[in-house]
């Protein structure tokens, strides 16, 4: 119950899903949590406090703000989870330009964004631990979705680039990449496109939040001190094929 003890952590996307998991699970781990989103968690009679911070990933002063807030109430941060995403199904030739813009801004960008602002005050303190949620759709094709895929492939080159300029600096960039998961996001996908994902999953069933959030705690922890330019696949098997 102390893998994250003494340790200050923001999770971004952290009201609902695999953000809210990581953040009760950082927690329950000795983390002090930061849920950076655009809403309040629903807070479970007997789940551990989080702290809350509005967050809008795509607004870089949102970003310092947050960051400064958190430095001076804290006095570091050693973790930061990059896992707000949202989603379109179209195609290239369907994609609106705002529909592509507003994924990629808020699953790519905003990985960016975070990125930036955190790496402040961890070079300053000479470490630091960042996770960036990519997926499986960022690393093989599927019909449609143009805009996800994009942004969540380009997370993973971004999330290399970190791991390699930083490495030195005592700072760990690495991308954890889920499957199919059920969350509100997946909740919301069309039900065919649920059942053909789960379908080909080879252990035959999809993951619950909690399942990915036990990477993040491994990625946060100095249990994966060696561990930076990594992608820690939790997927069931369905990139394996």
């Amino acid at each position: 119950m102390d893998r994250l003890k003494d340790k200050v952590a923001v999770v971004t996307g952290g009201a609902v899903g695999i953000g809210l998991a990581t953040a009760r699970l950082f927690a329950e781990e000795g983390a002090t949590v930061v849920v950076a989103d655009l809403e309040k968690p629903e807070q479970e009679v007997d789940g551990p406090a989080l702290e809350y911070a509005e967050l809008d990933v795509t607004d870089e002063t949102a970003w310092q703000r947050v960051v400064d807030e958190v430095v001076a109430r804290h006095g570091r941060i050693d973790v930061l989870v990059n896992n707000a995403g949202v989603i379109d199904y179209a195609a290239i030739d369907a994609v609106t330009p705002e529909a592509w813009e507003r994924v990629v801004g808020v699953d790519q960008t905003g990985v960016f964004l975070g990125m930036r602002a955190v790496l402040g005050p961890m070079l300053a303190q000479g470490a630091g631990s960042i996770i960036n949620l990519s997926s499986a759709w960022g690393v093989v094709g599927s019909e449609g979705v143009a805009a996800y895929q994009a942004a969540k492939g380009g997370v993973r080159g971004l999330t290399r680039n970190g791991a390699v300029t930083y490495a030195r600096d005592g700072v760990r960039v690495n991308t954890v990449i889920p499957g199919w998961v059920t969350t509100p996001l997946t909740d919301a996908q069309p039900a065919e496109k649920n059942a053909e994902v789960i379908a080909l999953t080879p252990l035959g069933f999809g993951a619950e939040p909690r399942d990915i959030a036990w990477g993040c705690v491994y990625l946060a922890s100095d249990e994966s001190r060696f561990v930076t330019g990594s992608e820690l696949v939790i997927d069931g098997g369905l990139l394996a094929q």
